[in-house]
């Protein structure tokens, strides 16, 4: 025999209680965005920065989030350089579908975008010229114009320059 199943609902239940807050709507703040705890910082005159990258482009947010890192740095008056290097290289790969510059998507060219920004905003871009043929398949003219192709042997010397010079230094890896 089968056994009956619990009521679920009673007929003299309270029916859910009613929603007072008011729905969100477009434009609505959900976080107070204007408080910031700590000081602006300000590069002092001269002050370097270097942003490393080691990780492929479009397999994660990091590509995207350090470029906008390196771009605020510049603003803050530190001399930027960025160094793709590894998988990084694929970050400055020219990119668009059907043609080279088309953006197939929205957000589709935000990384090629961010290292023009950069490099018009007078920041360095630097790509590791082993990784960019042997690992990855791309000669020099893949690159997005104004990256710098640089030497296997340059990736530890351009860290060892800035660390010699002081320099801010933001290293990403993704695996």
């Amino acid at each position: 025999m089968h056994q009956a199943l619990p009521k679920l609902f009673k007929k003299d239940a309270s029916p859910m209680p009613e929603v007072t807050t008011p729905i969100h709507q477009t434009g609505d703040f959900f976080v107070d965005y204007e408080e910031k705890v700590f000081p602006d910082v300000q590069a002092d005159p001269g002050e370097k920065a270097l942003v490393t990258f080691h990780t492929v482009a479009f397999e994660g947010s990091i590509g995207l989030v350090n470029l906008l890192q390196a771009t605020r740095l510049i603003r803050k008056g530190f001399e930027t350089s960025v160094l793709l290097y590894g998988p990084g290289v694929t970050l400055g790969v020219q990119r668009g579908f059907p043609k080279l510059g088309d953006e197939a998507f929205p957000g589709h060219m935000a990384m090629n975008n961010q290292l023009v920004k950069i490099m018009e905003e007078g920041g360095k871009v630097y790509a590791c010229r082993f990784a960019l043929q042997a690992l990855y398949g791309h000669g020099e003219p893949s690159l997005i114009p104004g990256i710098r192709p640089i030497n296997p042997l340059d990736v530890l010397d351009i860290v060892l320059v800035h660390r010699k010079a002081g320099a801010f230094i933001l290293d990403t890896w993704t695996m």
